[in-house]
C-alpha cells in the first residue's frame, strides 16, 4: 500500500521485486509493505530504484534468505539500471547499463537545492531524446580530480531541455542568481542547483516556493553499509 495513488500496485517496482523474490526462492510467507513517498514521482531522483533496493535488503532479512551481496546485485539488475547503486549509495561509478558499481572517493557538497516544476518525465522519453556521441566524456574524471561541481554533466539534459523549456528556464535562473552550477537530475524533471552557501540556497528555495514548485535543500551523503530501516 502507498500514501499516494501514483501507479497501480502491480506496476510498482517494490511489488515486482517482492513477487520475484517470493517465487524464485519459494517463500511461503507473505509480506505487507507500506510506502510513504517524500519526493515527487518520476522526478529523476531515483525514488523507485531506492525503494526496490531497500525491498531486496528487507526481504532477504525478513524471509531469512541471507542473500549474498552478489545475488542481491543480480536481482537488482533484472529490474533497473540504477537500483544497484542504492545498496551502498555515496559517490560511485556506474558502468554497463549502470548496474556495475564501483565505489569512489566521497565528495562532500553542502547547500544543494533540488527544484521540481511539478510534471513527470518518463525515463523512456529521456533516453530516446539523447543524441549518442562516439567521443568519450571524461567530466566525471575531472570532477573526482578537482572536486569542482562545474564539471558535473548530464547527457540527458540537452534533449529534455529541448522538450521542456521550463527546465532550461530553471537551470538558467539558478545560475543567474547565485548557484555555482545547475543541471538536470537524472531524467528530470528535477533540477539540481549547487549553491555556494546556505543563504543563497534559502533565497532560491523561497523563490520557487513562491511559484509552488517542490524544492528541498540537501547535501551529499557518505557511503553506508546496507541498513534495514524498521
Amino acid at each position: 500500500m502507498s500514501d499516494k495513488d501514483f501507479v497501480s500496485p502491480k506496476e510498482n517496482l517494490i511489488y515486482k521485486v517482492a513477487i520475484f523474490i517470493k517465487e524464485t526462492y519459494n517463500v511461503k510467507s507473505g509480506i505487507k509493505i507500506e510506502l510513504t513517498k517524500k519526493i515527487p514521482v518520476s522526478a529523476g531522483l531515483g525514488g523507485g530504484s531506492s525503494n526496490a533496493a531497500q525491498t531486496i535488503i528487507a526481504l532477504s532479512k525478513l524471509w531469512n534468505l541471507n542473500l549474498p551481496e552478489t545475488e542481491m546485485h543480480t536481482i537488482a539488475g533484472n529490474f533497473g539500471s540504477d537500483i544497484n547503486f542504492f545498496f551502498n549509495g555515496g559517490c560511485a561509478l556506474g558502468e554497463g547499463r549502470g548496474e556495475i558499481i564501483t565505489p569512489l572517493e566521497t565528495i562532500d557538497i553542502d547547500n544543494i537545492l533540488l527544484v521540481n516544476p511539478g510534471f513527470e518525465i518518463s525515463s523512456k522519453e529521456a533516453y530516446e531524446s539523447v543524441k549518442i556521441s562516439k567521443k568519450e566524456n571524461t567530466c566525471w574524471i575531472d570532477l573526482m580530480r578537482h572536486k569542482d561541481v562545474s564539471y558535473c554533466y548530464n547527457k540527458l539534459a540537452e534533449g529534455i531541455c529541448n522538450n521542456y523549456p521550463e527546465i532550461k528556464q530553471i537551470i538558467d535562473h539558478l545560475q543567474d542568481n547565485g548557484a555555482k552550477k545547475a543541471m538536470l537530475s537524472g531524467s528530470g524533471a528535477t533540477v539540481i542547483g549547487f549553491c555556494p552557501d546556505k543563504k543563497t540556497a534559502e533565497k532560491l528555495a523561497n523563490h520557487y516556493s513562491g511559484k509552488k514548485y517542490w524544492n528541498h535543500i540537501t547535501k551529499t551523503k557518505r557511503r553506508t553499509k546496507w541498513k534495514l530501516q524498521m
